[in-house]
């Protein structure tokens, strides 16, 4: 089919949310929006932001150093989820927040904890006091300091207690975010349970060592890797999830242009979210949007969903 002359439609539904685009931000590597107002007008401009995460009450995260450089565009963090809490959060950005969500930018939350208790109450939280979220993402890659430090969602079993624990709570979509490891088996663990959507993946586990002190180049030994370097990992696993399951998928992992993007949607992913180049590009998101736009146009697709999976194995 031919493209009308305004061009392809754009929108997506990510489980119940709504997007504009299918351009997301992945949570950690924007802030909470306000902090690239400067760049561009992001309400006008993306189909969602994903917030920080955010536990029921203030966490420190880990001592510095928490951020390496690594070749090709790459980083290493070990920052810890350091936020204000639930309540600190809804009152610095709450009226932010909701000045996106009426541009028609949607708002999600991201929901930290260490043990199912404080996911709850995280998201009880969240519930009464966050109007302007469109839905949660619960980010399962949290150490579980209850069960030796493994984290929340490394077992299907372990995944499907967080997300049975937490779909009562609300009637807003959840999100899982998942860890790079059991895609496809974790995945459909989280459908059965309740999910409304996946995104994936998180960082990868990796190692930076300093020759010279022969010491960690972080505070810890090891670090989540992100960045162009795990983009071909990520479309991989990204493509092993949509294999197994029905709901839809955020892609995420070293997306930094529309073809980065466009492989995601290829391999099965309704939306996309650019994360790691936000750090040193910050107008990447906004190129992102409209290079997708030109490529689903250069496609021959009125509608982005059509090519949703198109990959050709």
């Amino acid at each position: 089919m031919v493209t009308t002359a305004i061009g392809p439609s754009m929108a997506v539904d990510l489980g119940g949310i709504r997007m504009r685009n299918p351009i997301n931000t992945a949570s950690g590597t924007f802030g909470n929006g306000i902090q690239f107002e400067g760049f561009y007008d992001v309400g006008a401009t993306l189909g969602a932001i994903t917030c920080k995460g955010v536990s029921a009450v203030p966490w420190d995260g880990n001592p510095a150093p928490r951020l390496a450089e690594l070749e090709g565009s790459a980083i290493m963090n070990s920052v810890g989820l350091q936020n204000p809490g639930v309540r600190g959060f809804v009152d610095r950005y709450g009226t932010y927040l909701q000045g996106l969500r009426d541009k028609g930018c949607q708002v999600i939350c991201q929901v930290a904890g260490h043990s199912v208790r404080e996911y709850v109450e995280a998201l009880e939280l969240f519930e009464e006091l966050a109007p302007f979220a469109s839905g949660f993402e619960i980010n399962v890659s949290c150490p579980n300091i209850a069960k030796g430090g493994a984290a929340m969602g490394a077992t299907p079993e372990a995944a499907a207690e967080v997300m049975s624990a937490l779909r009562p709570l609300t009637k807003r979509p959840i999100v899982v975010k998942m860890a790079p490891h059991d895609v496809a088996q974790i995945g459909r663990a989280l459908e059965a349970a309740g999910a409304d959507a996946l995104s994936l993946i998180n960082t990868i586990p990796g190692m930076a060592i300093d020759v010279r002190t022969r010491k960690s180049r972080l505070a810890r030994a090891t670090a989540g890797v992100s960045g162009p370097a795990i983009h071909a990992i990520a479309v991989r696993m990204v493509w092993e999830c949509a294999q197994a399951v029905s709901i839809p998928i955020c892609g995420i992992g070293g997306v930094s242009s529309g073809a980065d993007a466009a492989e995601m949607i290829l391999a099965g992913a309704t939306a996309v979210s650019v994360g790691t180049a936000n750090l040193y590009d910050p107008t990447c998101a906004r190129r992102v949007v409209d290079e997708l736009t030109q490529w689903v146009r250069e496609q021959g697709a009125d509608d982005v969903n059509d090519l949703v999976g198109a990959f050709d194995a």
